[in-house]
């Protein structure tokens, strides 16, 4: 049975110095309500099967088979408390104001220390999303904020701590699953069968990452939007020393197998991905 979500815009704004001289205002992220009790966590062999047989038609190979991408995802049942989580990813508006009243450094990355993580994109895309003059892009204000470190998510959460006088923090991997995906175990936020029109992958998307909220057909069953696509995730869930947990697959994924709430795997803490945004818990 699918949970019918309740949305809750907080009704805080402050009056914060712009740019240029004079105010702008700043509202707290919308948040949705997962209530307290249990979910199911992960896949059975019939979810990951199909997974695995959605990526070689999409690929034409069998590299998340032969790397068993999807083996460490067993099916159980977990418990967890009641929370907010926000509604989409922290936006480049968002994080915007944290920047200008904290002088923390702007998202970007230089190409040396993009070089040195390995990735196959080449460095020129990450230009897009690398600010300029501490300020996001021309028309990417809605777009989820990237290049972002696990540091740089946690400090938000603290700045927004204060701001709002509520706390504020990464969700945990079981908090994140269970708030994209419902009680039920469904294999994608909107239930059992993939559908590329419901979210940003490359299946149908433009192979870059889009406005928040804007595949309103991929909601939810709490009502939370772009948990599946768009951009991964960090979480609060560590997975070695340095790395943590990272869910929701990306816009230059497809097939799309990796972009299925249980799907799972960690980046070190230090990385600052062109893919890799976060959203936020509010605990009540």
């Amino acid at each position: 049975m699918r949970v019918v979500g309740l949305t809750c815009l907080l009704a805080l704004t402050v009056m914060t110095p712009a740019l240029a001289g004079g105010t702008s205002v700043f509202v707290a992220p919308e948040t949705v309500a997962i209530p307290a009790g249990p979910f199911v966590r992960g896949s059975d062999r019939a979810e990951r099967e199909a997974a695995y047989r959605m990526d070689e038609r999409a690929y034409g190979h069998s590299v998340t088979r032969e790397r068993r991408w999807y083996e460490d995802e067993a099916q159980r049942t977990e418990t967890t408390k009641a929370y907010s989580i926000t509604r989409t990813v922290i936006t480049n508006r968002d994080y915007a104001v944290f920047v200008r009243e904290t002088g923390r450094r702007a998202p970007d990355v230089d190409i040396k220390t993009w070089k040195s993580y390995g990735l196959i994109h080449p460095y020129p895309r990450t230009r897009r999303h690398a600010w300029v003059a501490r300020r996001p892009q021309t028309g990417r204000d809605k777009h989820p904020v990237v290049l972002v470190r696990h540091s740089d998510a946690r400090t938000y959460a603290v700045w927004l701590s204060k701001k709002t006088g509520q706390t504020w923090r990464l969700p945990t991997e079981n908090e994140w699953e269970k708030a994209v995906r419902g009680t039920d175990g469904n294999r994608f936020p909107w239930g059992n069968k993939f559908d590329p029109l419901r979210l940003n992958s490359h299946d149908k998307g433009p192979f870059d990452t889009q406005p928040v909220g804007r595949y309103q057909k991929g909601t939810g069953p709490f009502g939370l939007l772009d948990g599946a696509g768009q951009v991964f995730e960090w979480t609060a869930t560590a997975a070695g020393k340095g790395r943590y947990i990272v869910k929701g697959g990306s816009w230059d994924d497809k097939g799309c197998g990796i972009c299925r709430p249980a799907a799972r795997h960690s980046r070190p803490q230090y990385l600052k991905h062109i893919l890799v945004g976060f959203r936020l818990v509010r605990d009540e």
